[in-house]
């Protein structure tokens, strides 16, 4: 693998989303993620349909880049082979609830005795301190208890709604991604490892800036606003002759352009739409007469006059319509992978381009056990020590 993290080596122990989302970010980065997998897999093997030639749509995504083993932890010689594992990585990751890796006899001051300068990261639902530590998390949950959900959906009083993709799960793997290069970045300098750990609590929380602003400043908690913004008018969505289209007029420079180019300049003039505080408080007003403009051109047409006019403005598309994009296509934001059983198998590139290190997508998702054996011979085992941890069950491999 290329990339900036390429030499780093991580072992990753986590399952589902938060924990192999910081595992791919960094195997994108070129590090060399060793994904293992309990005896019956990662759960995302069976969160299906869809599956692509047999093969879980869910997992192919969240683990591409990775090498995949599988140990059974609860065995000695599982136990083992992971301690050997750690011996030569620089990162663990792992998810589990409070406690259980330690009564594994894998927690941090465990396997820190064995390499000091192990980075060892948890991802938890609420974070390994403070009254919530023993809890178990979901992106769901986090969503809740965070005020996401307060200040999603239509408005107060309409039933609460989650932003619909798992934003705690996605934004706790990626803060984690980032502490661990941060450890890696001190770990470079002075040899030492460290524990890092977040949670999927915090990371719906980091969501809240704007919002948690507001409550500072007032003492009152925003609610959901459809898609307006609380600090600018109009930043939303508004009906076209076909669809949807995103006006960004968040500045009194674009709110003035926008005017000039849906032919209404006199609403300038207006006193409740003169300055962006009035904006917002003759919100509802204005997206009414604003949508009795919009309407009548399609978001295409829109789109050309906006974009000639210099202010921010987007469709909404649907995902499918995301992935035909010109734009994301570009950026290679959709890419494809050779998976040796589900055959082609599209993914989400990474987000982040490098003018000296360039990273990316380079390997499909593993098989159950597909580099058991490889990884084990690195690690020093010789093949017959192989060949009876995988007859004793505390090893799968593939072939």
């Amino acid at each position: 693998m290329s990339g900036p993290l390429s030499g780093c080596r991580v072992i990753e122990l986590a399952h589902i989303m938060a924990g192999p989302v910081a595992g791919l970010m960094l195997a994108d980065m070129g590090a060399d993620v060793i994904k293992v997998e309990k005896l019956n897999g990662d759960d995302t093997r069976r969160f299906v349909p869809p599956t692509i030639n047999g093969e879980s749509a869910a997992f192919l995504m969240m683990n591409r880049n990775k090498r995949g083993i599988v140990l059974d932890l609860k065995s000695e010689a599982g136990k083992a082979a992971l301690k050997r594992l750690v011996e030569n990585a620089d990162v663990l990751i792992e998810n589990y609830r409070l406690g259980t890796m330690e009564k594994l006899g894998l927690g941090y001051d465990q396997l820190s005795a064995i390499n000091p300068g192990l980075i060892y990261c948890e991802v938890s639902g609420f974070g390994r301190t403070g009254p919530y530590a023993h809890r178990g998390g979901f992106d769901l949950i986090a969503q809740g208890m965070s005020g996401l959900m307060s200040i999603t959906g239509e408005g107060p009083g309409r039933e609460p709604v989650k932003v619909g993709a798992p934003v705690s799960d996605i934004t706790a793997g990626i803060v984690a991604a980032m502490g661990i290069a941060a450890a890696y970045a001190h770990k470079l300098k002075t040899g030492e490892g460290q524990k890092v750990d977040t949670s999927l609590f915090e990371a719906a929380i980091t969501h809240t800036y704007w919002q948690s602003a507001i409550a500072f400043a007032t003492g009152e908690s925003p609610h959901a606003m459809g898609s307006a913004h609380p600090l600018n008018a109009p930043y939303q969505a508004f009906r076209t002759a076909d669809g949807w289209i995103n006006i960004g007029a968040a500045n009194q420079t674009n709110w003035e352009r926008t005017l000039s180019l849906i032919g209404a300049p006199e609403l300038n003039e207006d006193p409740r739409f003169s300055a962006n505080a009035v904006r917002i408080q003759n919100r509802e007003v204005l997206a009414d007469l604003l949508n009795a403009i919009v309407q009548h051109k399609t978001t295409a047409e829109w789109l050309a006059i906006f974009e000639e006019g210099g202010v921010p403005a987007g469709p909404v598309l649907t995902i499918t319509e995301m992935h035909a994009d010109p734009q994301a296509l570009h950026r290679d934001m959709i890419v494809s992978t050779q998976h040796p059983v589900a055959g082609e198998v599209k993914t989400i590139g990474h987000p982040v381009k490098y003018s000296k290190t360039p990273g990316g997508v380079e390997k499909p998702a593993p098989v159950m056990g597909q580099h058991t054996r490889e990884v084990l011979r690195e690690a020093g085992f010789s093949s017959d020590d192989i060949a009876a941890m995988i007859a004793s069950g505390a090893a799968v491999a593939a072939d």
